[in-house]
């Protein structure tokens, strides 16, 4: 038996210089799913990204998943494509497995927790309170030498990573500390400023984009301080879960995540196409 890609639409060209398409996954001209395959915002046309692959439930457990992931590998190829990534979710086993298979790699993962009703509570000796204009300008610059260094560290080129890094901020945060819906804390312990966080609403969620704990202070709990100090804003905006994305290898910060209740969600991998 044969599996093919065959177009349902033409080639769908964005204004950002993303492209994209959908085919039919098909066996000896027969339809057994679908896949959705594009390119990323922002990297030059040159990262693709499988957005859907889905087969037919009598098809699946027989290789047409596996045989249509490497005939998108072909057309990124085709696309001038250096790498390919894709998402999965957590609970799609069969899937990660077989992704992991062709050579996928996970870069990072989102993790989330429900929330309750009740804010937990900082430790003694611990406060947060808003971080200062003055704080903003060297805590931005530090945050996206950070992004950089964490992309780079996981196979993205630093130019394309620090891009990537700009992009967001220009994105997310268009009128700096003070963009609507932001949420910028200092963590305080006896006077000394032992920590940072950023945290704002996203689908519905708390998302922490940033929680960082100063270099000088670390390994004294301030990292949990300031993961319960945003759990505890989560609750405050009336939210009932909050998410966070943390980079595989990253040992104590998924430590830390698991051990306050934190389940990986979904993971994102990608497979360097040369």
């Amino acid at each position: 038996m044969t599996t093919t890609l065959r177009p349902t639409e033409p080639l769908q060209r964005e204004a950002d210089g993303t492209r994209s398409r959908r085919y039919q996954v098909c066996v000896n001209s027969r339809s057994v799913g679908a896949i959705h395959l594009g390119t990323s915002p922002g990297s030059d046309a040159s990262v693709a990204r499988i957005l859907d692959l889905n087969i037919e439930e009598p098809d699946r457990r027989r290789g047409r998943g596996t045989v249509a992931a490497l005939a998108a590998e072909e057309v990124a190829r085709g696309w001038g494509c250096a790498r390919i990534e894709a998402s999965v979710p957590a609970e799609a086993e069969t899937a990660l497995k077989v992704a992991t298979a062709l050579g996928y790699v996970v870069r990072n993962r989102h993790m989330e927790k429900p929330l309750g009703g009740t804010a937990p509570e900082l430790p003694a000796g611990s406060r947060s309170r808003p971080m200062t204009q003055e704080e903003y300008g060297p805590w931005e610059e530090l945050q996206t030498k950070s992004f950089t260094a964490s992309w780079t560290e996981r196979g993205v080129p630093e130019a394309e990573a620090r891009a990537r890094a700009l992009r967001s901020n220009a994105t997310l945060l268009p009128d700096g500390l003070a963009t609507a819906g932001m949420l910028f804390s200092v963590l305080e312990h006896e006077g000394t400023a032992v920590g940072t966080l950023w945290v704002a609403p996203r689908d519905g969620k708390a998302f922490v984009y940033k929680v960082e704990a100063d270099a000088r202070y670390r390994g004294r709990g301030h990292g949990r301080t300031l993961m319960l100090l945003a759990e505890a804003q989560g609750v405050a905006a009336g939210l009932p879960t909050i998410r966070l994305n943390v980079f595989e290898g990253n040992t104590p910060a998924e430590r830390l995540y698991e051990s306050l209740g934190y389940e990986t969600v979904t993971y994102h991998l990608y497979k360097n196409l040369l």
